[in-house]
Order: structure tokens, then C-alpha cells, then sequence
């Protein structure tokens, strides 16, 4: 049992190295490899836990371009579901969009 805790760990600090990436390939490399680890290990959560980031891999690779914190993107996401939630008698999609650019264009994001 302690070797399976301890390759648990070794993945489980390994993969903080995928947040250091600047360069899209060598980050997808890094994520190929580190799922190929898991393949003859009998942890089961962490294989869980890789078929949850296949699908959120595109928006991983994305903060290799820009390192966004996610407090900011978060607080962005706060602003926007407040106005569509004051936005509920309005009667295009349109005028929601626009409204939604205004309010968190103070934020700047858009101009980043």
C-alpha cells in the first residue's frame, strides 16, 4: 500500500509542473505523458480525474498563452451572470451580449 501512496504523490506534485509551460507543445507533451503514467497504476481517482481534465485541456493549454489569474476570471464571471440576471425582461439575445461587454469591459479584460 505505501508504494501505490507513494506513486500517487510523485503524480500529484508532478503535475503542479504543468502550470509552468510557455509553449503549447511541450505542455500537451507533459500532459501525454503524465496520463501515460497512470495507465498500469491501479489509482482510480486519479483516473478520474484525467478523463475530467481531457475535456478542460484546450482552456489549460490557453493559460500557456496568457496567464490569466482565476481570481480575476472568476470575478469577470460574477459581473456577467449578475447582469444576466437583471437582464431577464429583455428580449434579444443581442442587447444582453452588449450590456454583458459593457459591464465587465470596465474590468479592462477586453482591452488586455
Amino acid at each position: 500500500m505505501n508504494n501505490r501512496i507513494y506513486k500517487a504523490h510523485l503524480l500529484k506534485e508532478s503535475f503542479g509542473q504543468l502550470w509552468s509551460y510557455t509553449y503549447k507543445g511541450a505542455a500537451k507533451r507533459f500532459w501525454d505523458n503524465w496520463k501515460e503514467q497512470l495507465k498500469w497504476q491501479r489509482l482510480g481517482p486519479y483516473k478520474k480525474f484525467a478523463k475530467m481534465i481531457v475535456s478542460l485541456v484546450d482552456g489549460i493549454l490557453g493559460y500557456c498563452d496568457k496567464k490569466v489569474s482565476l481570481g480575476y476570471i472568476e470575478g469577470t464571471n460574477l459581473k456577467a451572470k449578475n447582469i444576466i440576471r437583471r437582464a431577464y425582461g429583455y428580449r434579444d439575445k443581442e442587447d444582453v451580449k452588449l450590456k454583458i461587454i459593457q459591464g465587465c469591459s470596465s474590468n479592462s479584460f477586453f482591452f488586455r
